[in-house]
């Protein structure tokens, strides 16, 4: 387990929010590392996100049988096949994202941050012009407001201008924004390869440690394949 620092509680989580945006493995590759680094997690599923979880994965997330759902969800790999990952939840909190009583509604709830994973262009906005109007939305500004990291991995394409404006708002706001792009470098031979690229640089702006993809490391051709 990672080691208690100063005006952290014995469980500090990070929040893991999922917006309506496609991307959902994205999100579950995301939960799976911080898991498996012995991370707590609160996690804020917002309306939206039910919608796209169902059609790019045919999982209906419901709150009275949130733990069943997520475990199946965290077992399905990017192509769609069940039971590829194992996952333990036992230290995933889940809030729904109508809760605005909930605990990351507040400052004084301790946690180490929050991420965005994958965060729609209504999310990006919601945040970037505080409006609250969720918990997810909700605990991104507090989490600003504390001067808490907050990692968000926008999935769109192309980007209008006012998105772009969001964007930088956040950027001047102290959150680091991390577009949803794979890239080829690290030799990605299956389409998990490059949801974890985008999920570890997610965790690489957290700061939080995991070995879901190949580094840099300053020699051309690392990432070639024999044909």
């Amino acid at each position: 387990m990672n080691p208690v620092k100063p005006g952290e509680t014995a469980r500090t989580p990070w929040i893991v929010g999922v917006s309506g945006a496609s991307g959902t493995p994205y999100a579950a590759a995301v939960l799976r590392a911080l898991l498996a680094a012995g991370e707590s997690v609160d996690l804020v599923v917002s309306r939206a996100s039910r919608l796209t979880l169902l059609d790019e994965t045919g999982i209906s997330f419901r709150d009275g049988h949130w733990q069943d759902d997520l475990r199946e969800w965290l077992a399905r790999g990017a192509d769609g096949k069940p039971g590829t990952f194992e996952a333990d939840i036992a230290d995933v909190r889940y809030w729904n994202a109508g809760d605005l009583a909930a605990g990351p509604s507040s400052g004084s709830y301790a946690t180490k941050g929050m991420l965005i994973v994958p965060a729609s262009t209504a999310c990006v906005a919601g945040v970037a012009l505080g409006l609250s109007k969720d918990l997810l939305q909700r605990a991104a500004s507090v989490t600003l407001k504390e001067g808490r990291e907050l990692v968000v991995a926008v999935r769109e394409t192309p980007l209008n201008g006012q998105t772009l404006r969001h964007l930088v708002t956040l950027d001047d706001a102290g959150a680091t924004v991390v577009p949803a792009s794979p890239a080829f470098y690290a030799g990605a031979t299956h389409i998990q390869d490059l949801v974890d690229f985008v999920a570890g640089r997610v965790l690489d702006a957290a700061g939080v440690e995991h070995r879901l993809y190949r580094r840099w490391k300053g020699e051309l051709g690392g990432g070639a394949r024999s044909t």
